[in-house]
């Protein structure tokens, strides 16, 4: 195995063994309400009986909410331990978790309806994993993530540097993008329809007090050209 994913692993047990909902800022008054956005975001598009495939579904933190759509969740992760997590925590019944790698599917050609992920292409080499999402989507299939931006500022200085990234609680190899060069990746690998959005300013360390106002503000702010740029995520669409 490659040392990229041997490092992942790795990283898995320390998110395990240290509440990976803290170290994901996904616990705080602000990090829930960022976390419901993507959920909406990611499951908007699914619908009952659906196959679905969950890549990079860790703890399960989004996986229990997809499920609600009545889609056929297939959850995958290479960590072993967040995978036992999310089975102890967000089983449904029309959810399968599975050990799996992002560059080597154990599925056939076209089997499902839509791929979805939070915060997952940035710890992969991103070209491999495309790849294989396109093999294994459906013709007009859709995939849908939502990744950091490497055009915002914190950001930026986050993934770039090491001891910042391990006082955050980051995995070495993980990374952020940038728009334009992702949107030509997904051309590159046969993807159509691509559209990949800057979004959110809503910190998740801002105090309960302000996170309303501060959402507003930032809703308006993703609405202004050139100053959205620097937003802290990226919503990615795209159909097969």
């Amino acid at each position: 195995m490659e040392q990229r994913l041997v490092r992942e692993i790795e990283h898995g047990r320390f998110l395990a063994a240290h509440r990976p909902g803290d170290v994901w800022n996904w616990e705080s008054p602000a990090g829930k309400r960022r976390w419901e956005r993507r959920v909406q975001l990611l499951a908007s598009s699914l619908r009952p009986g659906m196959r679905v495939l969950e890549l990079g579904c860790g703890a399960g933190y989004f996986t229990a909410e997809l499920a609600r759509t009545g889609a056929n969740v297939t959850a995958i992760d290479i960590s072993p331990e967040l995978l036992q997590m999310a089975k102890s925590e967000h089983a449904a019944a029309n959810v399968s978790y599975e050990l799996g790698n992002a560059y080597a599917l154990d599925y056939p050609d076209a089997c499902f309806d839509a791929i979805v992920g939070s915060s997952v292409l940035h710890h992969l080499e991103v070209d491999k994993a495309v790849r294989e999402m396109y093999r294994v989507l459906k013709p007009a299939g859709m995939i849908s993530f939502t990744e950091p931006n490497m055009m915002n500022p914190q950001i930026a200085l986050q993934k770039n540097i090491p001891w910042l990234k391990r006082r955050l609680g980051d995995s070495p190899d993980e990374t952020a993008f940038f728009r334009w060069r992702l949107r030509a990746l997904l051309k590159t690998a046969g993807f159509r329809r691509i559209d990949i959005v800057p979004f959110d300013f809503l910190h998740p360390q801002i105090p309960r007090a302000f996170v309303s106002a501060v959402e507003k503000l930032g809703r308006i702010v993703e609405r202004i050209p050139i100053v959205s740029e620097f937003a802290g995520s990226l919503k990615i669409t795209a159909e097969k």
